[in-house]
């Protein structure tokens, strides 16, 4: 099995900055992609950004330019660096990462528990 566990989330005034952070552990022998997700009230799921092993990166229009999206290999952790933070942010970031248990094993999803991101003044 594998887990993510988020951290980083809190409540910031329009403009400011948060980071967060999500580490996996467990039985990983590769992890292919991680992912930051958002789910704000009454909306569904969306991809915030990606990044594959390889590094490359891709993020939702609403943030580019204001979040950044990296990793640590080694540790196995994926960081989303956000700032010039809107109301419009506001929402329950999720943590997801596509883990290969073994070298011939398959692909499978996993997601954080979620960390609360609040922007208001």
């Amino acid at each position: 099995q594998v887990q993510l566990v988020e951290s980083g989330g809190g409540l910031v005034q329009p403009g400011g900055s948060l980071r967060l952070s999500c580490a996996a552990s467990g039985s990983i022998f590769s992890i292919d992609a991680m992912a930051w997700y958002r789910q704000a009230p009454g909306k569904q799921r969306e991809l915030v950004a990606t990044i594959i092993s390889g590094g490359s990166t891709v993020y939702t229009d609403s943030v580019k330019g204001r979040f950044t999206i990296s990793k640590d290999n080694a540790k196995n952790t994926v960081y989303l660096q956000m700032n010039s933070l809107k109301p419009e942010d506001t929402a329950v970031y999720y943590c997801n990462a596509d883990v290969r248990g073994s070298w011939h094993g398959p692909k499978k999803p996993y997601w954080g528990q979620g960390t609360q991101v609040t922007v208001s003044s």
